[in-house]
């Protein structure tokens, strides 16, 4: 609608004027406007922002190993710390792996007792 309507001349006071219950600012519809008219959209561009340092490709094969190395070996698993601990990831970042990435569950290990058949 912004294209549109900048297109038929509307200028950043005029969207104020005429949109006053979006709460915008001039200068941020300036900036908006500019970055239109310069790019054609109002995307943002490929590349920009924060670049990841943690769930990198590197990492989230390390973790992915460490993690899918027990399926066949019963209680041969590792904690979120131990893997932490191997691959230099922090504690956090590897639970963000596992969840975000690999779509997997971190369940924390429980001690339980030992089922008998008198029990």
């Amino acid at each position: 609608m912004i294209k549109s309507l900048h297109l038929k001349g509307y200028t950043a006071k005029r969207f104020t004027e005429e949109f006053p219950e979006k709460g915008w600012t001039k200068h941020g519809v300036n900036k908006l406007l500019k970055k239109l008219r310069d790019t054609g959209t109002i995307d943002r561009r490929p590349g920009s922002g924060r670049p990841r340092s943690a769930r990198t490709e590197e990492n989230v094969e390390a973790v992915y190993d460490l993690v899918l190395s027990q399926d066949d070996k019963p209680q041969t698993h590792k904690t979120v710390r131990e893997i932490s601990r191997e691959t230099g990831v922090h504690r956090s970042s590897v639970s963000r792996i596992i969840c975000k990435n690999l779509r997997l569950k971190c369940f924390k290990r429980r001690r339980a007792q030992e089922l008998t058949d008198a029990n």
